[in-house]
């Protein structure tokens, strides 16, 4: 971004060179206009790109998440699997029938069971339902970070042909600067807003 904002600081420069000196830009506004317009699209880079870094920063805490949620579950499922195999190995013990071997047997298949499913627990089931959960957010925000970086690079582009613009006295080029800095604009309040 520092690149684009020393784009900027350029185009200001120019613009407030040719303004000080009599030299207008045949755009409306003439350089004065062109200096505003650069000013105005250097602030919705900075929007924009902090708009970008914020669902950055959400994609890798729903991330990580995920990946803690996961492993959760994997260590519940081990030691759900560690409970079932033993109540399986007690039940083929010749004193299987023995109430003391009963009462582990039940143990045993009681905490498989929590294990898997706990309401209002953290069982697989619950966990399995959790990381669903930080799957969907992590790529709605990994989706919300592309578009906010597309915006960024439009800012970036219409700032350089807003700075050019001074320099050729191209008219083309600013009207161009200001059509891609309004749709930049509007994009940005789409996401912003979970619109796109």
């Amino acid at each position: 971004m520092s690149e684009a904002i020393e784009h900027a600081r350029e185009g200001l420069e120019h613009a407030h060179h040719h303004a000080a000196h009599g030299d207008e830009h045949p755009a409306p506004g003439g350089a004065r206009g062109i200096a505003i317009l650069i000013a105005i699209l250097a602030a919705l880079l900075a929007i924009c790109d902090m708009g970008a870094k914020s669902a950055q920063t959400l994609y890798l805490t729903h991330h990580i998440a995920l990946a803690n949620d996961w492993s959760f579950y994997q260590a519940k499922n081990a030691r759900a699997v560690m409970r079932s195999v033993e109540a399986s190995m007690l039940e083929s013990l010749p004193t299987a029938q023995d109430e003391a071997v009963q009462k582990k047997i039940a143990a045993a298949r009681a905490d498989n069971a929590r294990l898997r499913d706990e309401p209002g627990g953290d069982g697989m089931k619950q966990l399995a339902e959790k990381a669903r959960g930080n799957q969907i957010q992590r790529d709605h925000y990994e989706h919300q970070y592309h578009l906010y970086e597309m915006i960024v690079g439009a800012l970036q582009i219409a700032i350089v042909l807003a700075s050019v613009s001074v320099v050729t006295r191209m008219t083309v080029l600013s009207y161009a600067a200001a059509a891609i800095g309004l749709a930049s604009a509007l994009a940005g309040l789409a996401v912003r807003f979970h619109l796109i």
